[in-house]
């Protein structure tokens, strides 16, 4: 009943199903989309990263440690960084916890071979003591000394990333009705922008410059924006939601969007 009524509303707009690639499941079974499975687990719709996913991930990381067999553990840590960097940022925001755990120490198996490897006559602990440190509260972290600083670069050792470090983030539903071209949600689509930007490294960096650009003041009542006080990130309707932005006031931002709010 359903796939007539798809294949007629694709085809009206001059697409069309792949026969090779479209399967019909019950959600119970789940099926995979864009790298993560989709799946309901006793009635609960859980969002996982696939098992190909996965596999795929670690073979691209191995790969890496394969290649680089003789390579210093500077230059092996700065090839992996960026891999492992973006596959755990695009699956942040689904049930991922235990998959970067699995991951992490996948991961350690393939490295501790690449470090016995190169020492063959050394013992274990000297392996150990010499590849991973003792960094914040990671016992194990596979670390070295930079062999160059980068202007930004203060730290006393680059550190291999870790997928487990990294803060799952919860999607939020953009509500059904909202409409970016109505100017009555732009409020609305500002407090995700905020949100977003937040969750974001460059989005912090952005937010703390416009921050400081502002003398920490908001620019609409001249008090002090503070942690108790909160903010919210407010776009000029020329800029289309583009930045740079300014930070107000929870109260002040409602009253941009609602002029008499404070009357």
């Amino acid at each position: 009943e359903v796939m007539p009524l798809i294949k007629d509303f694709l085809a009206e707009r001059g697409l069309q199903l792949s026969e090779e690639k479209t399967v019909i499941t019950h959600i119970s079974d789940g099926f995979d989309f864009l790298g993560q499975n989709v799946r309901k687990y006793n009635g609960k719709l859980l969002i996982k990263p696939s098992k190909n996913a996965i596999k795929s991930f670690l073979k691209k990381v191995r790969t890496i440690v394969r290649e680089n067999k003789t390579a210093t553990q500077d230059l092996l840590i700065r090839k992996l960084n960026p891999v492992i960097r973006g596959w755990v940022n695009y699956h942040r925001y689904v049930v991922s916890a235990d998959i970067f755990g699995l991951v992490d120490h996948r991961i350690f198996e393939c490295l501790w071979r690449w470090a016995c490897r190169r020492h063959k006559r050394k013992g274990r602990k000297w392996i150990a003591n010499k590849y991973w440190h003792h960094i914040d509260n990671r016992t194990w972290t596979f670390a070295t000394e930079p062999a160059f600083r980068g202007k930004d670069f203060d730290e006393k050792y680059l550190k291999l990333e870790y997928a487990a470090n990294t803060k799952i983030i919860r999607f939020r539903k953009i509500a059904a009705e909202a409409n970016p071209f109505d100017e009555k949600w732009t409020g609305y689509y500002e407090e995700r922008d905020g949100e977003r930007m937040l969750n974001s490294t460059k989005g912090r960096e952005k937010l703390v410059k416009i921050w400081n650009n502002q003398k920490r003041c908001c620019p609409v009542c001249g008090e002090r924006i503070t942690s108790e006080t909160g903010f919210k990130t407010h776009f000029n309707t020329e800029n289309n939601r583009k930045w740079p932005a300014i930070m107000v006031h929870p109260w002040c931002h409602r009253n941009l969007h609602e002029p008499n709010y404070l009357i």
